[in-house]
């Protein structure tokens, strides 16, 4: 183990990106150590290794940017199990994380639905924002988990968020219903019934969103 670790810290080194990692360090992306390596260049350090169970626990231990991808990318998703992912969902601190996480790990796990739904309820900001982007997720693959998720209540926490104080938690809200509706024109409609009550809407947020929603679906303003 500790040798395998010790290849992957080397071939983080000889692919550092030290302009990357000030600039990510200057955007507020703060880890104890980010060697600004680029995400193509994670997904093909992770392909020299196996997926192992205790390999990627200790990745994610370490608060490390490209550590915490590659344990995404490295944990058998049969072992994964929901304790696990909810306690790595609290963990997320910024959104490219949240994003490879979703992608790589969350997406693809037979319970993903719960994780939809139990995270999109919740009261904390970051954590309802990771529901949403797995929930984009699924939508985006077209997997039959969709189907599992209660959408209709889904679709209405995600328009509550719309005023909320947080950019990061409002696109990811706006993204809900964004790829909801993609998948199916009766989705589209659903959706745009759903956001009606913001039309003569004086909040700008509000406005701003309505309008992205329409064009999206092709609805003349």
């Amino acid at each position: 183990m500790k040798e395998i670790i010790k290849k992957i810290r080397t071939d983080l080194r000889l692919s550092m990106n030290g302009a990357v990692s000030s600039s990510m360090r200057d955007k507020g992306i703060n880890y104890r150590m980010n060697f600004g390596v680029g995400i193509p260049r994670i997904n093909q350090i992770s392909e020299k290794y196996e997926q192992d169970k205790e390999l990627a626990e200790t990745l994610w231990s370490d608060d490390v940017r490209e550590l915490k991808i590659l344990a995404t990318l490295l944990y058998p998703i049969e072992e994964f199990s929901k304790e696990l992912a909810m306690s790595w969902i609290v963990e997320i601190k910024d959104q490219e994380l949240r994003e490879q996480l979703c992608k790589n790990l969350l997406q693809n796990l037979t319970y993903a639905n719960e994780l939809v739904e139990e995270s999109a309820k919740n009261n904390i900001e970051h954590i309802r924002c990771t529901g949403y982007w797995l929930f984009a997720r699924l939508c985006i693959t077209k997997s039959e988990t969709v189907e599992k998720i209660n959408c209709d209540e889904l679709l209405q926490n995600a328009i509550s968020d719309f005023n909320s104080q947080s950019m990061l938690l409002r696109q990811a809200a706006l993204n809900t219903l964004k790829y909801y509706g993609r998948i199916s024109g009766e989705n589209a409609t659903n959706v745009l019934q759903k956001v009606s009550h913001l039309e003569g809407s004086e909040n700008h947020v509000e406005k701003e969103i309505l309008s992205i929603l329409k064009f999206e679906f092709g609805v003349d303003s």
